[in-house]
């Protein structure tokens, strides 16, 4: 797999990883990974982490089907810095979404917030806000970007937002549980979204858009990654409203 580095440097590299791909090795899934295709370039992540036998040199995750920017530690000094500012929230995450219906506040209004605690769904692996078990608090932040619609065959129009989402917390899933709270799934969720899509996407219409941070005391950096073509496709399907 050719995957596309966004930065590099003696401690750390970003990655747009592409959906489809796990991160790290699962205990359900012997499929290829993300730290799998890049330990032929970068063999010292191997060492790194706090499983470095299961997740070599992961600091945070995307989904699986979540597209986007990632970085991944180089050493182990490093790792231990980047844990910090991830559990400190001193890392600005922005991603990009694609969602059913209008959203409120509409598209150059005030930012909206979901504030809703996270659990899981008894039995299940899924995660709700709806009570559930280990339920851990959880903020998202959102901006909409534009309101758009696609008109169909048969005369009707289907409406979505595209928003920018900067999530305060890392829960699991917390950005598509959030947005389905509120009534608003991300186009193309198998698992928290409406069945079915105007564009037969596969997966869900989230994009890890950008992360910026302190490198180091002296130096801030802004890491970006380019929507992938699929979802580029569809947006260019979408008329502004």
């Amino acid at each position: 797999m050719d995957l596309k580095i966004l930065y590099e440097d003696k401690n750390f590299i970003a990655i747009n990883k592409p959906a489809g791909i796990l991160v790290h090795p699962t205990n359900i899934s012997k499929e290829k990974t993300l730290v799998d295709f890049l330990f032929k370039k970068y063999p010292e992540i191997k060492k790194v982490g706090d499983d470095p036998e299961n997740r070599p040199g992961v600091v945070h995750r995307l989904d699986k089907d979540t597209s986007g920017a990632i970085v991944i530690a180089r050493n182990q000094k490093y790792f231990e810095y980047l844990k910090k500012l991830f559990q400190n929230h001193e890392i600005k995450k922005t991603y990009i979404a694609l969602v059913w219906d209008k959203v409120d506040p509409p598209a150059g209004g005030a930012k909206g917030i979901i504030n809703k605690p996270i659990g899981i769904k008894p039995g299940t692996i899924k995660h709700t806000v709806h009570g559930g078990r280990m339920i851990k608090e959880a903020v998202t932040e959102y901006e909409v970007v534009k309101n758009l619609k696609l008109e169909m065959e048969n005369g009707k129009e289907e409406i979505f937002s595209l928003v920018k989402v900067m999530p305060q917390t890392g829960r699991t899933h917390q950005i598509r549980v959030h947005f389905a709270a509120i009534h608003h799934s991300i186009i193309g969720d198998p698992i928290y979204g409406k069945k079915g899509n105007p564009f037969g996407l596969e997966r869900q219409f989230l994009h890890a858009q950008s992360l910026e941070f302190n490198i180091d005391e002296n130096k801030k950096v802004k890491i970006e990654a380019d929507l992938s073509d699929d979802l580029k496709n569809i947006l260019n399907q979408l008329e502004v409203i």
